[in-house]
């Protein structure tokens, strides 16, 4: 790696993290020479991403002039597609959502329809056409989806529930049709990311639950994102489901849209809460019912509330082996679900703190997505943002010449 782009990358992540410097603060949590640290600033004043921030009060000799991280020297477009809808939003390079949109379309449509309504999204969005200095003003696009990513190759990977998607070259659409940094990760890892961010510093160790239309998972450990082997970590929705009530004799287990048997999204997803909710809808029909089913939870029907309450024991139980597993100071619930009250919620709570080992859940915290809905598209900003500004992107940023 060129050491002059990860000497960029270190200043501009200064500004990043800790907000206005002068040059005396660079130096002196760098280490670097004063004569370096005016060659890192200058180039990146020169490119836009740092811009003045006044002087420090006098105290007898020159003043120190401060600088701070623009994060309106670009635009970045980000779209959250989930198993029944979708959340794109323009945001600045703070990861600060400036406008968005949501439309309900099932990814299941496939992903070149799926992919034209993203597309048609960034189009209505207020993206200005230059930025600061004539320059480009979109810096960067990312996409999430609800299945599994091989993250380095931007494509989904033998997705349970993403008909058609199988392989398909996410970031190559992107960048084919925008022309700039691409990124693609599934929808959960880029909630747990935004929630990292949102929440207090120094946890590094985060669990986030995703009730949707689906159920999944993503891991924060050590500060970053757990992927695993092929992009399938956190895949929780999909592991046996343990019931609080055993099943009728004879009763064959739920049978899951990802073609197995008894998993956990087959008794506490939403496309499960509505076939509960409404006896006798096919099963394509599931996933369309959704959006009625959580009217009804949201407006206190009783049988709704009841069958929420026992999805969030039954997710509990899943919930509970993960604490225990990966000791995670935070566990965040966010989805559709989480926001409908804290009917499936209370019940993830009852069951954890019962069934997790007490060591893992002594100081364990369990709350709602601090970000709500916007979980996903804060996080996806926040890690192009993080891929642009990395020694390996920021070079690209540079004037030319």
């Amino acid at each position: 790696m060129d050491s002059g782009a990860e000497g960029l990358a270190q200043v501009l992540g200064l500004f990043r993290t800790r907000g206005s410097q002068t040059r005396a603060d660079v130096i002196a949590a760098t280490g670097m020479a004063r004569s370096t640290v005016n060659q890192r600033l200058e180039a990146l004043l020169s490119a836009g991403l740092l811009c003045s921030a006044g002087e420090n009060a006098s105290t007898g000799g020159r003043r120190a002039e401060r600088f701070a991280f623009d994060a309106d020297a670009g635009r970045l477009l980000v779209a959250d597609i989930g198993a029944s809808g979708l959340r794109t939003a323009l945001c600045d390079l703070g990861g600060r959502v400036l406008a968005e949109r949501t439309e309900e379309i099932p990814v299941t449509r496939g992903p070149e329809p799926v992919l034209k309504a993203v597309d048609e999204h960034f189009a209505r969005l207020p993206l200005p056409r230059t930025g600061p200095g004539g320059g480009p003003a979109l810096r960067g696009v990312a996409v999430s989806v609800p299945g599994p990513v091989e993250f380095e190759a931007g494509r989904a990977v033998s997705p349970p529930i993403m008909l058609g998607w199988d392989g398909f070259d996410i970031a190559g659409h992107v960048r084919r049709r925008y022309g700039v940094t691409a990124l693609v990760d599934n929808d959960v890892n880029v909630m747990a990311f935004g929630e990292h961010r949102a929440g207090p510093p120094g946890v590094g160790h985060l669990f986030m639950l995703k009730v949707g239309t689906g159920v999944g998972s993503g891991i924060i450990a050590d500060g970053r994102i757990l992927r695993g082997a092929q992009g399938a970590a956190g895949d929780i929705g999909h592991l046996p489901a343990r019931l609080e009530e055993p099943p009728s004799p004879g009763a064959e287990p739920a049978l899951c849209r990802c073609g197995n048997v008894g998993c956990v999204e087959a008794y506490a997803g939403g496309w499960a809460f509505a076939r509960d909710l409404f006896p006798g809808l096919a099963d394509e029909e599931t996933v369309n019912a959704v959006p009625e089913a959580l009217r009804l939870l949201r407006s206190g029907d009783h049988h709704a509330i009841r069958l929420a309450r026992r999805s969030g024991r039954i997710l509990g139980e899943a919930v509970a082996g993960a604490v225990s597993l990966l000791n995670p100071a935070v566990v965040v619930v966010g989805g559709q679900f989480a926001l409908t009250g804290e009917h499936v919620l209370t019940g993830i709570r009852e069951v954890v703190y019962r069934r997790s080992l007490p060591l893992a859940t002594r100081s364990l915290v369990i709350r709602p997505a601090a970000l709500g809905k916007r979980s996903g598209v804060i996080g996806l900003a926040q890690q192009l943002a993080d891929a642009l500004f990395a020694p390996s992107g920021i070079a690209e940023l540079l004037p030319r010449g």
